[in-house]
């Protein structure tokens, strides 16, 4: 039997198709303005990609912001109780999930079932989120991914002095214009971000083994900074890409209500 796990979130889109609890199908896509064609896109993507049809899908799970507007799935679930469960799938031993979205940054406490015991977000401001690093990547005029690797390269990264994304975004100009190496701004912009997570992690308390899931997930410079803040060793799964965590538990989730 294969299980489907749809996330709709606000800047990409995931699915995740497993079976025997082994992933066979993935997708990921830049979201569309209706939640609901990004979804018809994610199904399209996997169907074609493996030759399925709806009915060899036992059971579909949905989750992410635009959850509610997914037509095919049997059922939604919230993004914590699915993150949570997609990061016990990708990390056995891990205790405590950090995971960074687009728009949001979830902390979670989970128990051996994968269920979240203590969780906190922030989605109420850009800082701490994707979003953050899109905006100042598009500043500094290169690649999210690029600016992931600057905090290697960097002699004195700049410590800015507000978190807000519009306030940091002005000082990344100023510094641009003071000079100051591109390397130096992009640790500095790494590390602001990794300084909103530590604080909202820690107030959950964190318990080893954390895991980090999500897009941020792959740069390695808000990783870096994130593990010195928060004292304690951040694993990123290598099972599986960490953007899909959400969309792996909403599939795994689907295997256990039909096993």
């Amino acid at each position: 039997m294969i299980f489907g796990g749809c996330d709709i979130g606000s800047l990409t889109s995931k699915g995740v198709l497993l079976k025997d609890n082994r992933i066979i199908g993935t997708a990921i896509i830049k979201s569309k303005p209706k939640p609901s064609e990004s979804a018809e896109k994610i199904k399209e993507t996997l169907f074609s990609n493996l030759n399925l049809k709806d009915t060899d899908i036992s059971y579909w799970i949905g989750t992410g912001y635009g959850r509610e507007r997914i037509a095919f799935v049997n059922e939604s679930l919230s993004e914590i109780t699915c993150h949570a469960r997609g990061a016990l799938w990708l990390l056995p031993s891990a205790k405590t999930v950090i995971d960074i979205g687009g728009q949001d940054c979830k902390a979670i406490r989970i128990d051996k079932q994968g269920k979240p015991a203590r969780f906190i977000t922030n989605d109420k401001c850009a800082s701490g989120t994707g979003r953050f690093l899109e905006v100042m990547a598009k500043v500094l005029n290169i690649s999210v991914d690029e600016l992931g690797h600057l905090s290697l390269h960097a002699k004195s990264p700049i410590t800015f002095a507000s978190s807000c994304t519009v306030w940091a975004q002005a000082d990344v100009i100023r510094h641009l214009n003071d000079g100051r190496s591109i390397e130096d701004i992009g640790a500095g912009i790494n590390i602001a971000m990794a300084n909103r997570v530590a604080i909202l992690a820690s107030s959950i308390g964190i318990e080893e083994d954390v895991c980090m899931t999500g897009g941020v997930a792959k740069n390695t410079g808000v990783l870096m900074s994130l593990e010195k803040l928060v004292g304690h060793k951040i694993k990123k799964p290598k099972k599986a890409d960490p953007q899909l965590a959400g969309a792996i538990g909403a599939a795994a989730l689907a295997q256990e209500k039909k096993s």
